[in-house]
């Protein structure tokens, strides 16, 4: 599995580093799947094959392999040509990939992390053109008003982003005596303007307002493309400024932001700040693992299975049946006392409940289930 996640993401590095395809091609020549997407999907097989654009537009790291990972490896079990483009958090990259995407004879787009004040736009010529579009924490309001418009005809996926700042901020709560409130926090934060995090802040403010916590700092805005870097070093500058006992935890709106803070904390000497955080990979089980008193609790959606469920999202577009403006996929608490050595990316479920399960879309649709069983009979 892990080597082919490498691939995967070393793929989609050389799309990002030049705009020439790479392409996933999973059943070519395999005619009874080709006929089956011509009867389901007939306005998008073009020449026997329907091609796809995922447009990620995060640092290349674990979460993106897996992401990434999702998308491809449930596009080629549809018979789909999947091509990823990271655009590593730079948004004038990801605009102009879009851009270059939406001329190229692609059906489908899906994309990743698009900031809220040019998502609608850089997607409207798609959605003109008649391709289908799926994003991810992207979410296609004109004039990047949460209030506003959103463009017709894409879906919207996210994770639970109320549920995923409930759980790390409960977990903050949780991990000192009701007397300590409100518990003092470093809040590590990227934005205004990413729209899951927007919509996690929200939820901090409340915990803020009902006296559980009080932020004593703010590591942040920091530049997406080197969130982790960049929040090492705004920790460490701020640090001496705060002597044990001044700060209780920190809250990482992020895992990319909590390593950073991870990093400095250790460089630091610093052990009497907790970090309770948001996201997860292998790299932060390992971080976890070997920093159980600092790192003690993250929240997380399968990343891959986001992947998955985009990809699906867009089959059910092509074929014509009605999808939802937005889809939430369901989040869980992970402690690292949950964890251990043996305990991956791949087995977590085994230690984490309801890991990696979704109902929904996923399942119910006849033509699914004979696409894929015709795939797999190649």
């Amino acid at each position: 599995m892990k080597k082919v996640a490498c691939l995967v993401l070393a793929a989609a590095l050389v799309c990002a580093a030049a705009f020439t395809g790479c392409s996933k091609k999973a059943q070519a020549g395999n005619a009874a799947a080709v006929e089956l997407l011509k009867k389901h999907m007939p306005n998008q097989i073009k020449d026997g094959a329907i091609k796809v654009a995922v447009v990620r537009n995060l640092a290349a790291g674990d979460h993106t392999q897996q992401f990434l990972e999702g998308c491809v490896t449930e596009g080629r079990a549809l018979g789909f040509i999947v091509d990823t483009f990271v655009t590593d958090g730079d948004n004038a990259k990801c605009q102009n990939t879009l851009e270059q995407v939406i001329q190229k004879d692609y059906d489908g787009i899906i994309l990743s992390h698009g900031e809220a004040g040019y998502t609608y736009n850089a997607l409207k010529p798609a959605v003109d053109k008649g391709m289908k579009v799926v994003t991810f924490d992207s979410v296609p309001y004109l004039n990047g008003d949460p209030n506003g418009t959103i463009l017709t005809g894409v879906t919207s996926t996210a994770q639970e982003d109320a549920k995923l700042a409930e759980l790390s901020l409960a977990s903050i709560v949780a991990n000192f005596p009701a007397d300590k409130q409100p518990i003092k926090v470093i809040r590590a934060w990227m934005g205004p303007g990413v729209p899951p995090l927007d919509r996690r802040q929200a939820i901090y403010d409340r915990y803020v307002k009902e006296g559980k916590i009080t932020e004593v700092a703010l590591v942040g805005p920091v530049d997406s493309a080197n969130a982790r870097g960049g929040t090492q070093d705004a920790l460490a500058a701020l640090l001496p400024r705060y002597p044990a006992g001044t700060v209780d935890a920190i809250w990482g709106s992020y895992d990319e932001l909590a390593k950073g803070c991870l990093q400095a904390l250790d460089d630091a000497g610093r052990k009497d700040i907790k970090i309770m955080s948001i996201d997860i990979s292998n790299d932060d089980i390992n971080l976890m693992l070997s920093h159980p008193d600092v790192w003690v609790s993250t929240a997380a959606v399968d990343p891959k299975l986001i992947g998955i469920a985009d990809m699906r999202l867009l089959a059910a577009k092509f074929v014509g049946e009605t999808t939802p403006d937005t889809y939430n996929l369901d989040a869980q608490g992970v402690k690292t006392t949950d964890l251990n050595s043996s305990i991956t990316m791949v087995n977590i479920a085994s230690v984490v409940n309801g890991w990696g399960q979704e109902t929904g879309v996923f399942d119910s649709y006849g033509w699914f289930k004979e696409i894929k069983a015709a795939v797999a009979a190649k």
